[in-house]
């Protein structure tokens, strides 16, 4: 619970930014003001809900946000006005950051007394790091600053939202996490004494469902617990507008709780598996067919889906009393929680889309990413998940688990290596050619280290049976071989790239290049698309490390009233030094396949060389790199080309070049260049792409940076760094699209380990490393390990560019992930490049 401590603007000396703030703005006549001064302040909170509906007017958003900010001296919760948004959106407003406010306003509550707020209006973005955060201990113990006059009004003191119509805040970035001090466990289990003699069974329910009779108390167990669904949207008067299933069982058999509304917050943190209630004042309705169900065969009793057993905060109220395991009687007949543990060397016999439950010691855990409810008809929903593999001995392949938010927050963020992963519930996908793996239903229930004591699957064997299996082993030998973070995605594309007409959900959507660059506009913090494009490949360009911030640019960005989505910004090409003496050198290599034709293309390969380089072979270019939302590009490319160079001088440049500007391009680019009209050149590999190893020491930096930004920052939040990444290279490649008149880069960032998280249930099909064999496949043939000093050495750079000539004027088609990382950083990676032959129109 915050301190509600809290301090009027009247009377007082300005003895900070935010109280002289607030005093102007009581001081104006038009209540709005544009601040002459820009000190700094730091945003400690920032917190979501639904917007209240505008009558005759568009919505701007579904949600609203209220930011909580501090100058060291006072805290001041403001409201984000709708236009700025979508800077919550790309995460460049966020908690942990400071930004200056620029114009603000004071808004008065035109139906309630004593009540208003500050609404930011205009603000600028700061840097990486807090100038006043260093000097704050405790965020939460700084007095809360208000208007004179409102010093009574609840809402400003507590946590809930603003704007007075809404009672409760969601998540951040889901819908599905409780958020708040609502949701906080409140009383224990009861001890009274319990009247048992006259209870119903489940099995008689459905017989009296819509009769007139008096439904008796039920004393049940609670087998299974659905995550929450929150199904709030505009005209809806419900305060609450929350829903939790529940599967419970007595000696007759199971049957489904419905929790509803205000009983979410009351009930659903302290009813979990295992727990016994008594229940009175429940109602029954016809089961909902189209809702999901937990797979119960294991626990052998009979299930009544017919009826549905609902718990609602009214008419009537029904009664909820939570029995303490100390009361549960063995005469009572209530069954004992059953699971279904798999161990992993039996997953493959499994039957696709049955479930589970699996216990294993993690060692990857992915970046936590967000993907759009596309089934969702209300106000727009993001689900929130993250990939992790956990091995239980048994195999030499991790479980792959595909983890869903399930309700359980602090579980969900706190996952990482080397800590005890158990998940129930879990759905078993089988892929053709690859391993398997599991996915999270909405029944799905997880546990890490920490949060095992009491849980009923504690004395199953097959836990026991891990827990002895992993006194066996090493830490120091299996941290070897852990990762948090960066970029992955499973399983890979099939073999051949199928497009049906009926429009099938589960494929890649194949999109034109124009809606590709509409999708990168409207993409928000770390929201993960996968998406396919055709045209041909114009130019491979080899990085030997991963784009930065610093590259992008820290310095403050001002942000009054357009999105940055709409602005134009060039930055300078990376890795290419800007003074004249420095310039890139062009070298055309014949290919060895086309040398006999007199009108043989040429592909050219640039490579950086000496300054004291003849100047006869140099080329000066005017490089530009412009961000992926620029409606119009104005680029010019000269090009100076003089003499010839023979194939001997080519060959003895290619053995020794600087790897940082390796590139090859197809020989029409250059003149196509002149006639597109855009070329999106923003995306590409981010340092936040790649994984990291895991460390027990850069524990807590590798979690936050792995986890989405929270709601609050609090002075637990470290300011450390992460550790670089390891980058042995990438490759920008150049798309151009079908009709030639877009272009965009996208990484093609290539396994070369196999120790490698993304290596995992790779099918490694040998090639022969050719660029268009590599973009296929996805990997460096053979990979290498760490643990075999013998194995066969990567091929060069230069190796693989020199056989891009076959990329020439062929038709591909490529799978693209895109992921948002927050600010500017968009990442675009190749997935697989299909060629013509590997297509089909279903």
């Amino acid at each position: 619970m915050e301190d509600s401590s809290s301090c009027s603007s009247a009377g007082l000396s300005p003895a900070s930014f935010l109280q002289r703030t607030l005093e102007r703005l009581s001081n104006t006549q038009c209540l709005k003001l544009k601040t002459e001064e820009t000190a700094p302040v730091a945003v400690i909170a920032l917190q979501r809900y639904l917007s209240e509906q505008t009558d005759g007017l568009q919505q701007v958003d579904s949600y609203s946000y209220d930011v909580t900010v501090t100058d060291g001296v006072w805290r001041a919760k403001c409201f984000v006005h709708p236009s700025l948004n979508h800077l919550v959106h790309k995460n460049t407003l966020r908690t942990g950051s400071d930004i200056r406010i620029m114009q603000c306003s004071f808004v008065y509550n035109e139906r309630r007394l004593g009540h208003g707020y500050i609404c930011l209006e205009k603000l600028r973005c700061g840097t990486e790091t807090s100038a006043v955060l260093p000097q704050v201990k405790d965020a939460s113990s700084l007095p809360m600053l208000i208007k004179h006059g409102m010093e009574r009004s609840l809402v400003l003191q507590s946590d809930v939202p603003l704007q007075v119509s809404r009672k409760h805040y969601l998540s951040l970035w889901n819908n599905d996490d409780p958020e708040g001090d609502i949701w906080e466990s409140r009383s224990p289990s009861s001890v009274s004494v319990l009247d048992v003699s006259k209870v119903a069974l489940l099995s008689s329910l459905e017989s009296f469902f819509r009769s007139t009779w008096k439904n008796l108390p039920l004393l049940v167990k609670i087998i299974h617990k659905s995550r929450l669904r929150y199904y709030g949207k505009f005209g809806l008067k419900i305060d609450y507008p929350y829903q939790a299933y529940f599967e419970v069982a007595d000696q007759s058999g199971t049957m489904s709780v419905v929790l509803w509304n205000e009983l979410c917050p009351e009930f659903y943190q302290r009813l979990n598996v295992g727990t016994v209630l008594y229940l009175q004042n429940y109602t029954l309705k016809q089961s909902y067919s189209n809702r999901s169900r937990p797979q119960m065969d294991h626990h052998r009793m009979k299930n009544f889906n017919s009826v549905e057993i609902c718990l609602n905060p009214r008419n009537p109220a029904s009664v909820i009393t939570v029995v303490s395991p100390k009361s549960v009687l063995p005469q009572w007949g209530l069954p004992e929680v059953s699971y279904q543990f798999t161990t992993r060397s039996e997953l493959e016999n499994l039957a696709n889309n049955s479930a589970c439950d699996v216990i294993g010691l993690v060692t990857f855990v992915g970046r936590v990413e967000r993907v759009k409810n596309k089934g969702n008809k209300g106000p727009d929903k993001y689900w929130t998940y993250r990939w992790v593999h956990a091995v239980d001995g048994t195999s030499n392949h991790p479980f792959i688990l595909e983890l869903f938010s399930s309700s359980q927050a602090e579980i969900f963020s706190h996952i990482c290596p080397m800590t005890y992963l158990v998940c129930t519930q879990m759905r078993v996908f089988q892929v053709e050619g690859s391993l398997p793996y599991l996915t999270s239903s909405c029944e799905t229930e997880i546990f890490i280290t920490g949060y095992h004591k009491g849980q009923p699957y504690v004395s199953d064997p097959r836990v026991k049976s891990f827990i002895q299996w992993t006194k066996t082993l090493k830490d120091s030998a299996v941290q070897e071989k852990t990762a948090v973070g960066g970029h992955y995605c499973y399983p890979r594309p099939p073999q051949i790239f199928t497009q049906s007409t009926a429009g099938s959900s589960i494929q890649v959507p194949l999109v034109a290049v124009a809606d590709l660059k509409k999708e990168l506009e409207t993409l928000q913090y770390r929201e993960h698309k996968k998406l396919a494009i055709q045209g041909q490949i114009t130019a491979v360009r080899y990085m030997k490390s991963p784009k930065t911030p610093e590259s992008q640019g820290t310095e403050e960005k001002d942000v009054p009233d357009v999105s940055p989505d709409v602005c134009e910004q060039t930055v300078q090409e990376p890795h290419v030094n800007p003074s004249t003496s420095e310039q890139s050198l062009l070298d055309k290599i014949t290919s060895p396949s086309d040398n006999s034709s007199s009108g043989r293309k040429k592909r050219r390969i640039h490579i950086s060389k000496a300054p004291e380089a003849s100047p006869k072979r140099s080329r000066a270019s005017a490089k530009r790199r412009a961000v992926y939302q620029n409606t119009e590009e104005q680029e010019e490319e000269v090009e100076e080309e003089s003499g010839s160079v023979s194939e001997g001088v080519q060959e003895a440049e290619l053995q020794t070049p600087s790897p940082d500007s390796l590139t090859w391009e197809s020989s029409s680019w250059t003149n196509q260049q002149q006639d597109i009209s855009e070329h999106l050149c923003q995306g590409g590999l981010y340092q936040d792409s790649i994984s990291r190893r895991f460390t027990f020491d850069k524990k807590n930096v590798l979690l936050q940076w792995s986890n989405l930004q929270p709601t609050r920052w609090t002075s637990e939040h470290t300011a450390d760094t992460v550790p670089p990444p390891l980058c042995t290279g990438y490759y920008q490649v150049t798309i151009l699209g079908i009709n030639k008149q877009i272009a965009i880069d996208a990484a093609y960032f290539p396994i070369v380990r196999s120790d490698e998280p993304r290596a995992v249930g790779l099918p490694q099909v040998p090639h022969g490393n050719s660029m268009l064999s590599c973009l296929s496949s996805g990997f460096f043939c053979p990979l290498s390990h760490t643990d075999n000093h013998s194995g066969a050495t990567l091929p060069e750079p230069e190796e693989v560019l020199v056989t891009a000539s076959e990329l020439e004027d062929t038709h591909v088609v490529c799978i693209l992930d895109l992921c948002h990382l927050g600010g500017d950083e968009v990442e675009i990676l190749i997935s697989k490049v299909y060629r013509a032959t590997e297509v089909s129109l279903d």
